[in-house]
Parts: C-alpha cells; structure tokens; sequence
C-alpha cells in the first residue's frame, strides 16, 4: 500500500511510517493553488468581460463586475470588524450573490460558513452559534426567523440584509445602502496560507446535532487542482451549479469553472428536482459539464425525454455523493452516449479521494454498480480490518484516506476529530466509516457503510439525527429511523410509538419533520407502533425492525 507524509505545497518523496506494511513512493502533488480568492481575481484580469456567473433566468455577471462586487464586499466585512480567520455565514439563495460572497468573505480572511435557506431556522441559528459567526449575510426573508432565535440565546452577529438574490444586483444595492450611511475604505485582500481555513461545511451528526467539517484553503486546492489536471476545463466551458453551496460538490462546480474563466451556470434548486423541465433546460444552456448526485441523472434518464433534445454540448457527466443504480447509469449512457463520465467518491471531510472512468460500453451482463475507482493521487488509500491492520488484497475493510484534502478536524469536537483518525499511526489517516474490497485490478468496490450514516440525494444523513428531532415531538415516546436503499434511491423510513397510545398522522409528522430537519432528511414513510420491538437487553430491536419493511 502506498504512504506519504502530507505535503500541501510541493511534491516530496515520502517515507515509509510502518515499514512492516506501507512502502516508500513518490507523493504527486496537484498544488498551485495557494489561497481560493486569488483563482477569481485571475481570471478576472484574463477575462474581465467574460460571463463568469449565468443564473437560471438568464441574469449574469462578469468576472469584472464579480470580483469588484467581492472586493466590496471584502472591504465591508473588514469595516465591521471582520478579520482573519473569523467565520462568516451565509444564508441565501444559490446564485452570483452567493458567489460573490463567499469570496468577499474569504478576501477579508474569514471563512464562509454557508447553510440550506431551506433548512429551518433553528437548525441554521444552531450552526452559525455553534462557530460563531462575526457577520451573518442574510436575505430579507429569512432574517426575522434567525434574529428570533438568536434573541432567545444572546447571540448577536453583525446582520447584513439583502433583499433576494439575482445577478449581484440585491447584495450591490445592500453594499451601497451601507455605503451611504457608513463608507467602507478599500482593504487588501488578506494573504492566506495553505493551512488556514476557507469554509465549514456542516453534516449531519449522530448526536442530533450538526457538525461543521473545517476544510482550508490546502484541502480544496489539492482536488480543485488535479481536476483541472483531469478534466482540462477551459473558458469555453460551460459548468452546472446543481449542488447547493453547503455541499461539498460545490466546491468542484465554482472553483474549477471560475479558475479557468469558464461560466458557472447556475441550476435554481425547483429546476434541478423536475427532470421535465431539466433536461430541455440543458440543452438550451449549451451545458458542457454536469456534476451532480446520481439520483438526479436516473430520473433524467427515466423521465427526461433526452431523446428529444440537442445535449451534444456535454462532454463530461460526473457524479458522486451515492451509488448510481447500474440500470439507470447504462440508460443514461444509451441517451447521452457521447459525453466521457466520472464517478468522483470521498466524504466532506476528503472531497474526492477515488475516481472511475465509466467504460464507453457497459456490458449488458454487469449487474452491479461501477467501482469507485482508484485513489487520486494526492490521497493515499489504506483498507484496514476492525482492529485498525491493513487488510490484504480482496479483503473486505474500512477506507481510510491520507493526504493533502483531508480536513484539518470537526468545529470545536476535538473528541470527534480524534476517533475520525485511525490511532497509533504517525500519518492522519481518516477513516471514512465506507467498507470496500480492493479489486484484482486496483479498483476499490463499495460494499456499505460501517455505521449508521446514508448517503441521500448526495448529502450524508445520520439516522440519529432524523431520530433525535422526532424525540422532540411532545407525544412521541419511541423513535428508530432505517433507510432501505433500493434500484431507485434511498426510502426513509421512521418507526414510531406514542406516550398515550394514539396513532399520529402521516400529515403531522411530516409538517413537524420539516419544521426541525433540512428537507432531504423527511422520512418518506412512518409507521405507528403501540411500541417498538426491544432486544435482550431492552434496546430497540433494529434487526426486527428491517424485517417491517
């Protein structure tokens, strides 16, 4: 198995740590990429009067103009108090606004710490208290929900409204509002290091409660340089913005397109969910690359009536965040046949660390799912048995990954940071919780998840989580959630029992799950109990459970 010490600036050669085991290989190093802000003011000098962000109407912004409006925005946040590695949230729409954001932001120093407009308030108060945000950027919809939950705690960050989004114009108005009742003089951008922090995506956690996954400049510019080294973008492509700016996809869509003065098109969360209207959508953007989770792209497939649209613009379709069912992977390739596709594997806390090149034909006998591929090669693979010894060959085990994108630890859970690390290693190895076999041919396979955490949709759920705001409800006595994946994605379904023996209706446990969990967390199905199925030892029986499906 391959080793090497991390290394975020140059390539090393590196040495061994158990030479019992791990062998000594070179380490290729993708880096060039110092501090993420510093990729659009590039492009803007190269490209200033390119469209650097379209958004689904049609409205755009240059890169001149975005990367003026994120020096103004820069020079705002360092006006209030911003300064170098403080957080600052974002808690707006998906478009050239939010871009432009979340590069004032990391202009000023800061991290952005972005969250689901969607999600309820409380969740999101949750976040931005828990990494305390100096400033908070909001749209005007949604800062009476988050001021009110704040005011309950004594938590008051610096507010920045906007009202709605659209093609930078919301958050330039805002920026010039406040400029006429409190200049903000110019500020330099800040000069950051490989290792300081960019953003913190928060996932969902075991304990109920989010956890923010602390990712710096380094981690994503190993991954957002070996994708430029991989999938050669240029200013004439055209990338899809499908992922919502709290999900780790996102970071390939912004920053590889914006790197190369290509166009981020940006795909309206409604639009992205109705394959009717998405797939003409495509072809009438001219999309030249789709990043997305799989499950978007089946129902494309199934429902988009490809066949009657002009796609021929593509030329790569990737995909990750969870298994593509094989059926509709090779129905999609039967529609879209002249694109090259990816499947691009890692958690948060890695981006990607595997990828596969979906072979052109898929045989009509393959019935399972394709690999997750082979290691990038700024991340170092080891499959590992439950005692923390690496498995041989073939073996079913745990991935756990080493190497430049691996997260520099969870937002003030230094126990969490520690359990993620396999112990007794002088290399931070990250265990992905994720069981593989190597294939004879150096190709992992994915075989489950070893806890219970799911992949939906792309996003990761801990079924903990789902099961701890159901125990909020004032009637419910028990609570167990299980997920059943199936060919056509991942049903959750939520087992419950109530104090005084009355059966809840399907309505009211929707309407109180979604005022408590982000959408994509819903269980699709529930099903009353007068009391959930107990083990020896009287925990509830998860096995027995399964067996209701």
């Amino acid at each position: 198995m391959k080793s090497c010490q991390k290394n975020k600036v140059s390539d090393s050669s590196c040495t061994d740590v158990q030479a019992t085991r791990l062998t000594k290989v070179p380490c290729k190093s993708f880096m060039t990429t110092r501090a993420l802000h510093e990729l659009l003011d590039l492009s803007a000098s190269r490209f200033p009067d390119k469209v650097a962000v379209e958004e689904t109407d049609g409205a755009s912004i240059s890169y001149k103009e975005l990367a003026n409006l994120s020096d103004r925005m820069r020079d705002r946040l360092r006006h209030i108090g911003v300064e170098p590695n403080d957080r600052v949230g974002m808690c707006l729409r998906k478009s050239a606004d939010a871009v432009a954001l979340l590069f004032g932001i990391m202009k000023a120093g800061a991290a952005y710490v972005p969250v689901d407009s969607t999600a309820p308030a409380s969740r999101n108060a949750y976040i931005f208290r828990n990494c305390a945000v100096k400033a908070l950027i909001v749209e005007a919809r949604l800062a009476a929900g988050l001021l009110q939950e704040f005011s309950e705690s004594g938590f008051a960050p610096e507010f920045i409204v906007v009202d709605g989004v659209g093609g930078g114009t919301p958050l330039r108005q805002a920026l010039e509002a406040l400029d006429l009742e409190n200049p903000a003089p110019s500020a330099p951008s800040a000069i950051r290091e490989a290792s300081d922090l960019a953003y913190i995506l928060y996932t969902s956690g075991s304990t109920g409660k989010p956890k923010g996954v602390m990712l710096s400049h380094g981690n994503a510019a190993a991954f957002i340089d070996w994708c430029s080294d991989v999938f050669k973008p240029n200013e004439y492509d055209r990338f899809s913005s499908h992922a919502p700016f709290h999900f780790d996809l996102s970071i390939l869509d912004i920053y590889v397109s914006l790197k190369h003065g290509a166009t981020l098109v940006i795909v309206e969360e409604a639009l992205g969910k109705e394959p009717a209207r998405l797939a003409p959508w495509i072809a009438e953007k001219k999309l030249t690359v789709w990043y997305s989770a799989p499950s978007i792209l089946s129902l494309l497939g199934q429902f988009g009536k490809l066949e009657q649209y002009d796609c021929s613009s593509l030329r790569l379709v990737l995909f990750a965040g969870e298994v593509f069912p094989i059926k509709y992977l090779k129905l999609l390739k039967s529609l879209w046949p002249h694109p090259k596709y990816f499947n691009l594997y890692g958690p948060t806390e890695t981006n990607v660390c595997t990828f596969y090149e979906v072979p052109r034909v898929i045989p009509d006998s393959q019935s399972e799912a394709v690999p997750i591929g082979k290691a990038c090669p700024y991340c170092e693979p080891l499959v590992v048995d439950e005692l923390g010894v690496e498995v041989a060959q073939g073996a079913e085990g745990e991935l756990c990954i080493a190497g430049p994108s691996v997260l520099e630890g969870y937002w003030d859970l230094p126990e969490n940071t520690s359990k993620a690390f396999l112990p007794g290693y002088q290399k931070r190895w990250y265990r992905t919780g994720d069981i593989v076999r190597e294939l004879v041919d150096g190709n992992y396979k994915f075989l489950g998840r070893r806890d219970r955490m799911i992949k939906k949709r792309g996003y990761r759920i801990e079924l903990g989580e789902i099961e701890a705001a159901l125990y909020r409800h004032p009637s419910i006595k028990e609570a167990a959630v299980l997920a059943f994946p199936d060919d056509d994605g991942v049903p959750i379904k939520a087992f419950t029992s109530t104090r005084d023996g009355s059966r809840l209706s399907m309505i009211e446990l929707k309407k109180f799950c979604s005022e408590n969990l982000p959408l994509y967390m819903v269980p699709d199905l529930f099903c009353c109990l007068e009391s959930l199925p107990k083990t020896s030892t009287d925990k509830i029986d998860y096995q027995k459970l399964k067996g209701m499906k």
